[in-house]
């Protein structure tokens, strides 16, 4: 019931037949219990450790196997950071973060690496901060450049929910869907103001709205489109999630030092000394959301990708490597004060029509 409504409502959605009673019942649908998927395990690495960049480069090497062969096709590798403050180092991606990631790919891979980023403010302002142009120049080998997708202007058009249920159109960068490029996500586990927890899925998926360039005389913001309210937000995350999802390759997760309470900008630091790795970004998450305490039914946005077939979101169904288990080494994250309310999409709608 629930996965053929998510598909349904993709359907309905992107042939723009929406209507506010079909939304009310797809939603009621959709906030049904998990279903286990059909289909093989999908593999999560779980490592820990005192040295971030370490833990990083084991649990890539622990998913090895998963990654050599789709990166063997590609013709280079897109590492995309969480850089959605450009101040604050505890909400973006550390640069030992990146370190640990090209130290896996230096034997691996022969390069090009392209870092590539669109911050809701200034992406170079965040790269300079940090320290992501002396991460470049250690890797030379591997021709690692620094691109902000939003003064690179080129994008697809695509629709998602606005605030009453219709279709807003909104751009999304076309370097995120390039089939030549491996996209590498560099996450964070972080509690969030509106989607309860934010990691590799959404880290993905927000980098592709993009913002109008600097030189440009016509100034949007179409990241700001997604935040539409604390059920929309979680139904244009499934959306944009379902447009990039065939061109996802791995995915990383560093909680050396997680973030906890007024995420994902504004909270406080937790010690969780770990990090996670795999080809399958929401059974990576399903990992996250486990070992920070957090209730796997909450994020909306996770179960609807689950159900529209895009990862494994099941525990039983997840191989786990790297000989820990999520519950020796889960800490109990506090959560944005705002948390009852972005429950309210587990609840139906009142139907007024």
């Amino acid at each position: 019931m629930a996965g053929a409504a998510g598909e349904r409502y993709y359907d309905l959605a992107m042939r723009g037949t929406l209507s506010r009673r079909g939304f009310l019942s797809l939603t009621a649908a959709a906030a049904a219990p998990v279903q286990a998927a059909a289909g093989d395990k999908s593999v999560v690495s779980l490592v820990t450790g005192n040295d971030r960049r370490k833990n990083i480069y084991n649990a890539l090497l622990e998913i090895d196997d998963q990654i050599r062969p789709a990166l063997k096709r590609k013709k280079y590798v897109l590492i995309k950071p969480n850089c959605v403050a450009v101040k604050n180092q505890l909400g973006s991606t550390h640069a030992d973060a990146l370190r640990g990631i090209l130290d896996y790919l230096a034997p691996r891979f022969k390069g090009p690496v392209v870092i590539a980023e669109s911050s809701r403010d200034d992406t170079w302002d965040a790269y300079e901060n940090f320290h992501y142009n002396q991460v470049a120049s250690e890797y030379r080998g591997l021709k690692v450049k620094l691109v902000d997708l939003n003064e690179e202007e080129r994008y697809e058009t695509f629709e998602i929910l606005d605030r009453n249920v219709h279709m807003s159109q909104v751009r999304l960068a076309a370097r995120l869907m390039d089939p030549g490029a491996f996209v590498l996500g560099s996450a964070i586990l972080k509690s969030h103001d509106a989607v309860v927890a934010t990691l590799s899925v959404k880290n993905l998926v927000m980098a592709a709205p993009l913002h109008s360039s600097r030189k440009s005389a016509d100034k949007w913001h179409d990241k700001s489109k997604y935040h539409a309210g604390f059920r929309q937000i979680h139904m244009n995350l499934l959306l944009t999630a379902k447009k990039l999802r065939p061109f996802w390759g791995a995915t990383v997760i560093d909680g050396y030092e997680g973030m906890e309470g007024d995420g994902p900008i504004n909270g406080t630091p937790v010690a969780s000394r770990l990090a996670i790795a795999s080809a399958d970004f929401v059974a990576a998450d399903r990992v996250g959301v486990e070992v920070m305490g957090v209730n796997p039914e909450w994020p909306g946005y996770l179960n609807y990708c689950a159900r529209a077939g895009l990862g494994q979101y099941d525990l039983a169904r997840i191989e786990l490597r790297g000989g820990v288990a999520p519950a020796a080494v889960r800490k109990t994250y506090r959560l944005h004060k705002s948390i009852d309310r972005q429950l309210e999409w587990m609840k139906p709608l009142q139907n007024r029509t």
